[in-house]
């Protein structure tokens, strides 16, 4: 399918007339052949956003839900085209698709809710006869990247609570889901959008570093926000900070379980098997290491080993767990991985085995510090077991990395987790629970090299606006001089 632009409410081509095609990653086939937008579309993005902001900044907070609102029933009703997309673009399989569908849904619903809650406060002042306030507002235009893994739901993510809070929005889509990244402007259009409150870019992969830098670097962007890779991550936060522009960044992760001896180890079982090889482990919350104590790792490991070895892989299309990962790189990537971690020591209980871009459920035993596994993000579907000898070098180990972005821990003693809970570094704990876990009104987000600032709910709005200190004086009151 073609994939156009979105500038100021209008499907166009890109100026130039280029194009990029995506392929499916699993048959090698023409997903989407998406405008190559260049630097003329992103100074007409720019222009279209900032000429729409004054009207949509100032209106009311009614007609901002409805609209939102509306979008998540149309998103809804569009599952099916979302779906298709996702499978054809990425890989996905369809119950990660229609996942990511009607968490986005709700991620609009969210965002409508909270168009009634910027509020500011009544500050009481020093000075007779003034009243003061904090006041909040939109901060203008907002650049919005997302990445290809969970597409739907970060795409949606990127420009719900922009949108919400009063601002316009540039979409730079993904170079891997062009398609899937446009119909999110779809859905909100069609919900009725005005025109030129978000825009979407799509380009050429080779052309993504001068575009997001003239975007980031126009003045009348006043906004970032980036999920991603931490190495790009880091890129963008340099650019944002020569320019003084705030950046919300979620990136990275190399999420620790981490099972003490008194955990209930069927529960254990159950949350390592869905956090390790859910969207074949493609996700930045995905476990990323497996930390159990030695007095309970036999029983774990056997049963874990189990599970993961009948998990189904193959063509994203049919009844399967795992489908095809992003790139033929990324499921070569794996291989080196696990031979790396082989060749060290490491023992494979299950999976190892790569089919084109499909690569089985993988399981590492008795991981160390000197294989590539232990500290690189894999983010694909091979995992290690790392064992500990108490609780102290559990913590020490969950830490013993650059992210910091999900963890959980599994214990029967809730007051135990909660305290190895508070020791682990990351921005999102779960006790007794996957390391995969979202929701829409929570505050998203993590620590260290996995980024700052938070997405969802409340703790969105003070990402995306400007809280300004508004006073109201007498007129007649007395200076010194």
């Amino acid at each position: 399918m073609n994939i156009s632009l979105l500038i100021n409410g209008a499907d166009r081509p890109a100026a130039s007339g280029r194009t990029f095609d995506r392929l499916d990653p699993f048959t090698e086939k023409l997903a989407s052949r998406a405008a190559a937008a260049g630097l003329d579309d992103v100074a007409a993005a720019i222009e279209a956003a900032s000429a729409a902001f004054p009207s949509w900044s100032k209106t009311g907070p009614g007609l901002r839900r409805a609209i939102l609102s509306k979008a998540a029933d149309i998103m809804d009703s569009k599952a099916p085209e979302f779906i298709r997309l996702m499978i054809e673009e990425t890989g996905a399989t369809a119950p990660w698709s229609g996942f990511n569908v009607m968490l986005a849904a709700n991620i609009l619903r969210e965002a409508a809710a909270m168009t009634t809650q910027i509020a500011g406060e009544i500050i009481p002042s020093d000075k007779p006869g003034t009243l003061s306030m904090g006041i909040r507002q939109a901060a203008g235009v907002c650049l919005s990247m997302a990445p290809w893994n969970a597409p739907v739901i970060l795409g949606t993510r990127a420009v719900a609570m922009p949108i919400a809070c009063g601002n316009t929005v540039i979409l730079k889509a993904s170079e891997m889901c062009p398609a899937v990244h446009r119909l999110i402007a779809t859905v909100l259009v069609e919900a009725g959008l005005p025109a030129g409150v978000i825009n979407v870019i799509t380009n050429a992969p080779e052309d993504a570093a001068k575009i997001v830098e003239t975007l980031i670097a126009h003045p009348t962007v006043r906004r970032v926000n980036f999920t991603g890779s931490t190495k790009v991550g880091k890129i963008i936060a340099e650019l944002a900070g020569k320019h003084l522009k705030p950046a919300l960044l979620e990136l990275g992760g190399k999420a620790p379980l981490v099972i003490l001896d008194d955990a209930d180890i069927d529960g254990a079982v159950n949350a390592a098997i869905f956090g390790a090889f859910m969207h074949q482990g493609q996700i930045c919350m995905s476990t990323e290491r497996i930390i159990v104590h030695q007095a309970i790792a036999d029983e774990f490991v056997g049963k874990l080993a189990a599970r993961a070895s009948q998990l189904p892989a193959g063509d994203p299309r049919g009844h399967v767990v795992l489908g095809s990962l992003i790139s033929l790189d990324a499921a070569k990537r794996m291989e080196a991985l696990i031979a790396d971690a082989e060749a060290k020591g490491a023992k494979l209980v299950a999976g190892g085995k790569r089919t084109g871009t499909v690569v089985e459920a993988t399981v590492l035993d008795h991981v160390t510090p000197a294989m590539r596994v232990y500290s690189e993000e894999s983010f694909g579907p091979v995992k290690p077991i790392v064992r500990v000898a108490d609780e102290d070098e559990a913590v020490r180990v969950a830490n013993d990395t650059e992210y910091g972005l999900s963890s959980a821990v599994f214990s029967r003693d809730i007051q135990r987790a909660m305290a190895v809970a508070a020791r682990i570094e990351t921005g999102i704990c779960h006790i007794n629970g996957p390391t995969v876990n979202d929701e829409a009104q929570i505050p998203f987000g993590g620590v260290k090299n996995s980024g700052y600032g938070r997405f969802g709910g409340k703790a969105a709005i003070a990402e995306f606006t400007d809280l300004r200190w508004i006073t109201v004086e007498d007129s007649a009151q007395h200076y010194p001089f």
